[in-house]
């Protein structure tokens, strides 16, 4: 009770200096010798009435009471404020420094940008600059408007005689904190710096590889059709309907063949072409033939750096042949369902044979003949990486194994027989996506070449 009239006199003792809230001035006595220290005297020395001290006193320490509330409350959103502002200063430079670890081990050109503590950022260069740069400007106003909040916060001398914690809590912003605030902006605003550079220069070879390969693309669609033009016009020119051959110049999955006549249900088969190709690794698939329900129906392929194919029914059987040297070579495959017997032919000479190769299998009817892709389903879902590339002409087929005698007339240009099942000629070949038939007379251009 001591401590608290204490309190109440050191109180009454300093407010006298200065004015209330209402405009009323305290007045400081001397006290008789022998008066009580709680009780009021006049001028004269006349006892003013406790009740009427007591009651001021009151409503000064209420008013007083609810000033530091009020403050108390501002400082404390005033300090979440500041701690909103350092976590999401920290967040953006982890972030900054992730994106920047993440361009020098993935190159200049990515297809990923990062993501921002803010929120995704957007793909395109320039909207990722735009945001940061509306981060920086919302950073430094909601900072600058932080330390206007604190320079406008009351400093009365009332709370400063009442307590030391609470003026240096209604203070102005630490000048230590600022400066951190200033130092973190100053480098999140070198690091906005660098990194719009390094997007400028992103975006500027981004536009230099894509217009360098749209200018080649261009060109090679003019190039394709003027081909196509020059073989509209000269379509009619061959000598005889089986004097042309179709070229695939390119690996991708549109350039292809197609074999209007389809097979017959078959027991055995022979079929023999001429083929011209240099490249690697793997000359891709000559033909292939789908059925429905099997796609790998017969197919003959060199794909990556394993040997040439036959497969019958989806079943496989490497051949012992090497045609990729450029030149023109006459294959011939011949198969049987018995046994599942193959012989395989290279320029007249068989160089290799074999069984069991999808045996007492019959060939199914009604596929798809497709010329320099293998298909995935009948008649399409080609892939680039197996499609054959180079030069291919008198593919024929027989429903019958051919005495090699017939084999050796083929491939020395000394006897001339057309496929009974699918014998090559011009209004039996069609060709799609920048393939060409062009015209051939494949003894005199072999004959020539070799």
């Amino acid at each position: 009770m001591l401590i608290f009239f204490g309190l109440l006199y050191l109180a009454s003792g300093q407010l006298v200096r200065t004015q209330d809230a209402t405009g009323s001035r305290f007045v400081c006595n001397a006290i008789p010798p022998g008066a009580e220290p709680g009780c009021g005297y006049g001028q004269t020395g006349n006892r003013i009435p406790s009740s009427s001290v007591e009651e001021e006193l009151r409503n000064t320490i209420i008013q007083l009471r609810e000033t530091i509330l009020q403050q108390k409350e501002t400082i404390v959103s005033q300090q979440g404020t500041i701690k909103e502002l350092n976590s999401k200063l920290a967040r953006c430079e982890a972030a900054t420094d992730d994106s920047q670890g993440k361009s020098r081990g993935q190159g200049s050109r990515r297809k990923d940008y990062g993501k921002n503590t803010m929120g995704d950022l957007p793909r395109d260069p320039g909207d990722t600059i735009d945001q940061l740069g509306k981060t920086m400007q919302s950073l430094k106003g909601r900072l600058e408007s932080l330390e206007q909040q604190s320079l406008r916060l009351p400093n009365t001398s009332a709370s400063v005689s009442l307590s030391h914690s609470v003026s240096s809590a209604l203070a102005p912003l630490p000048p230590e904190l600022r400066d951190v605030l200033r130092q973190r902006l100053g480098a999140l605003e070198t690091q906005l710096l660098r990194k719009v550079a390094e997007l400028e220069e992103e975006k500027s070879q981004l536009y230099n590889e894509t217009a360098a390969h749209r200018q080649r693309t261009e060109n090679a669609l003019n190039a394709l059709m003027e081909r196509i033009t020059e073989l509209e016009k000269n379509n009619n020119a061959f000598k005889s309907p089986e004097d042309f051959k179709v070229s695939l110049p390119l690996r991708t999955n549109y350039l292809y063949g197609r074999i209007k006549k389809s097979l017959p249900e078959m027991y055995a088969f022979t079929v023999c072409m001429w083929l011209k190709s240099s490249a690697s690794p793997g000359i891709g698939t000559p033909f292939s033939y789908g059925v429905p329900g099997q796609a790998n129906e017969i197919v003959l392929i060199e794909w990556g750096n394993n040997p040439i194919e036959l497969l019958v029914n989806d079943k496989v059987a490497q051949l012992p042949l090497s045609v990729s040297d450029g030149r023109w070579h006459h294959i011939c495959i011949t198969w049987t369902t018995r046994d599942g017997f193959w012989e395989a032919y290279q320029d007249g000479e068989r160089l290799g044979t074999g069984d069991n190769l999808a045996p007492w299998h019959p060939i199914k009817p009604g596929g798809v003949i497709i010329l320099g892709q293998e298909q995935d389903i009948v008649g399409g879902r080609f892939d680039a990486t197996q499609a054959f590339v180079g030069e291919l002409s008198q593919f024929n087929m027989w429903d019958r194994v051919l005495r090699p005698v017939d084999i050796v007339g083929l491939a020395n240009c000394s006897a001339y027989m057309p496929g009974n099942v699918v014998p090559w000629v011009d209004a039996n070949v069609e060709v799609f996506g920048g393939a060409s038939k062009a015209p051939l007379e494949i003894c005199e251009d072999r004959a020539f070449d070799s």
